[in-house]
């Protein structure tokens, strides 16, 4: 998915961007938009791949994310990881197809 389609996307798109870029505190109310957002993924991804350093993106404030890249310097694509973990979690919760027999 290529930004323009993400972007779109958002729940963010219809908010003040002053609402989402700002300190302290107020991050909390920001970060409370990002919650149940459809692209939530690709927005964190974006933000880490483009090392962005102000603003709430994909519901984490740039002091977190500064941090998640501290820890995790190997990572080369967020986006790849980010989609293969949200592929993955998909995968594991699907309930198992069992066949039932009527007797």
């Amino acid at each position: 998915m290529t930004n323009a389609d993400w972007m779109g996307q958002g729940s963010c798109r219809t908010a003040d961007p002053d609402e989402l870029f700002v300190e302290g505190a107020a991050q909390n109310r920001a970060k409370a938009v990002c919650t149940g957002c459809p692209v939530r993924t690709e927005c964190l991804a974006h933000a880490l791949d483009g090392r962005i350093e102000y603003g709430v993106w994909g519901g984490m404030t740039e002091r977190e994310r500064r941090s998640l890249l501290r820890r995790r310097p190997d990572v080369r694509s967020w986006q790849k990881l980010l989609e293969t973990a949200r592929f993955d979690h998909a995968r594991s919760s699907e309930e198992p197809v069992t066949e039932t027999r009527a007797s």
